[in-house]
């Protein structure tokens, strides 16, 4: 039997596809587990147990240990993106969009996203201390949360929403403030959202 162009296109998409949706059901379980038990607990072995898939396939489509880890991170930061930074969007740039962020982000740690809570807050710690690939793909993931919220903050302060801040400064009292509340959300502390909600409420009303 003869094999057509259109069979093997066919059996090639098909192939494509499967593998789509292997690397899929292994990252989905990978960004759980390394919110739960760190990064340095995500491997060929734990997915294989975990999924069912097996431990050679899975190596198939990742290779090496590091370059799972890091389609973990990056498989991470386009959920919370679609999860925290799209739905603020439909707000206005400054203030308004601001405390859309905190809300949602809010959404994304008490739901939560991922077992563990936030993911960033789960892993950051772990690596800070270990320079390569890992740490700098996480701080990457900081600052553009970072960048995230000086940038409204800055759209609030041009377009005289509130008055004039030290932005730095404020960027880093949200996110610390945030990263407490991940951490009060998992040992059962719910109370803390209100805390959350004050600061910067707080922040903006002093600016």
């Amino acid at each position: 039997m003869f094999v057509t162009r259109a069979d093997t296109v066919s059996i090639t998409d098909k192939r494509l596809l499967k593998g789509a949706r292997a690397r899929e059901t292994a990252l989905r379980r990978a960004v759980d587990i390394a919110s739960l038990d760190g990064l340095d607990d995500v491997s060929f072995g734990r997915l294989a147990t975990d999924t069912g898939m097996s431990k050679a396939g899975i190596q198939t489509l990742f290779r090496s240990k590091e370059m799972l880890q890091l389609a973990t991170i990056d498989y991470a930061r386009e959920m919370f993106i679609d999860t925290v930074i799209r739905p603020a969007r439909e707000a206005a740039p400054g203030a308004g969009r601001l405390r859309s962020l905190v809300e949602h982000w809010i959404e994304y740690a008490t739901t939560p996203l991922f077992e563990g809570g936030c993911f960033r807050v789960a892993n950051i710690a772990r690596f800070d201390s270990k320079p390569g690939p890992i740490r700098d793909a996480l701080l990457r993931l900081q600052q553009d949360w970072r960048d995230t919220l000086g940038r409204e903050l800055r759209s609030a302060v041009e377009s005289h929403e509130i008055a004039e801040l030290d932005i730095d400064l404020a960027v880093f009292q949200i996110d610390s403030v945030l990263c407490a509340a991940n951490t009060a959300l998992r040992l059962g502390d719910d109370d803390v959202i209100a805390k959350v909600r004050r600061t910067v409420d707080g922040l903006l009303k002093a600016a």
